[in-house]
């Protein structure tokens, strides 16, 4: 008995050495960023098609209010509620104080600056396919935007998922680089599937989620239920919008779709900031929705 406790022991220590180092944060190569340079007004564009404001803004901002973001909106989900936090250039209560090498890690890899890992309904799964050239791009918008000195909430989380270290597992199931549309025949495409897949983030809401909270590749598009209870986010795939591509180009713009309704919800916070990008942007949106298997 002595000697079989001794090995369940020694499992023990092995496996927990294991999990440790699985679930390590792992950061972006130091190469990553260096050398380079971020321009502002690029990073508007991307601080659009990423919809920053809409969960990093108050709820009830309008208008230039939009763009002071101090966090606080409230993300449901199974595992709990999430808060947005403060991304202001503040140096205490916002991220004023990061370098940039430092937000690429947030951006990409989902780890803050004092090496935690940050709870995925920060859409850093997405984000991980970006350029870091835009990631520099935002980070340098980021710097002209209002700081706010409101802090930041705690996450409203119970045990086991107060365990962030767990996060670390997670992240070697769900964080993937690679596009889930593998080929983009057209620069078209690749432009659409950029938009969707890394900067809108758009199957977050669009792609049903497995038991752990990851997104299913291959229900891609195919909608899912809406986070706060209310109602079910609607199927994108071409089998089930019946748009045309002018279709999706103006709803996307106008908010109107093709029998004159109207985006409503989070919708229309996204129709709100991809109607000041170019048409080309929202055409090519269009035209890899289309394109989906």
């Amino acid at each position: 008995m002595r000697r079989l406790f001794t090995i369940l022991i020694g499992l023990a220590v092995v496996l927990a050495a294991a999990g440790w180092f699985l679930s390590a944060p792992a950061r972006l190569p130091a190469s990553a960023t260096e050398g380079l340079e971020g321009d502002a007004d690029r990073g508007e564009a991307v601080f659009l098609a990423g919809g920053c404001a809409a969960c990093h803004a108050a709820e009830d901002a309008e208008g230039e209010d939009r763009r002071v973001l101090a966090g606080g909106v409230r993300l449901e989900s199974d595992f709990g509620t999430f808060v947005a936090p403060n991304i202001s250039p503040d140096p205490e209560a916002g991220i004023g104080d990061w370098t940039l090498a430092q937000f690429a890690d947030a951006m990409m890899r989902g780890v803050s600056p004092d090496g935690r890992h940050y709870y995925p309904a920060f859409p850093y799964t997405a984000y991980a396919k970006m350029q870091t050239q835009d990631v520099a791009d935002l980070w340098a918008f980021l710097q002209t935007l209002p700081p706010s000195d409101v802090q930041s909430a705690a996450q409203e989380v119970e045990f086991p998922y107060t365990l962030r270290r767990g996060i670390g597992l997670w992240k070697r199931l769900y964080l993937e680089e690679e596009f889930v549309m593998s080929h983009a025949g057209t620069d078209e495409l690749e432009r659409g599937r950029y938009l969707v897949e890394a900067l809108a983030h758009c199957a977050e809401c669009h792609t049903p989620r497995d038991r752990f909270g990851g997104l299913d590749p291959a229900r891609w598009m195919e909608g899912a239920p809406n986070p706060s209870g209310r109602g079910r986010i609607p199927a994108i795939t071409p089998d089930e919008l019946d748009w045309s591509a002018s279709d999706i180009a103006w709803y996307l713009e106008s908010g109107f779709t093709p029998d004159y309704d109207s985006a409503g919800g989070t919708m229309a916070d996204v129709v709100t900031n991809l109607a000041q990008l170019p048409a080309a942007d929202r055409e090519a949106i269009a035209a890899y929705l289309l394109a989906l298997d």
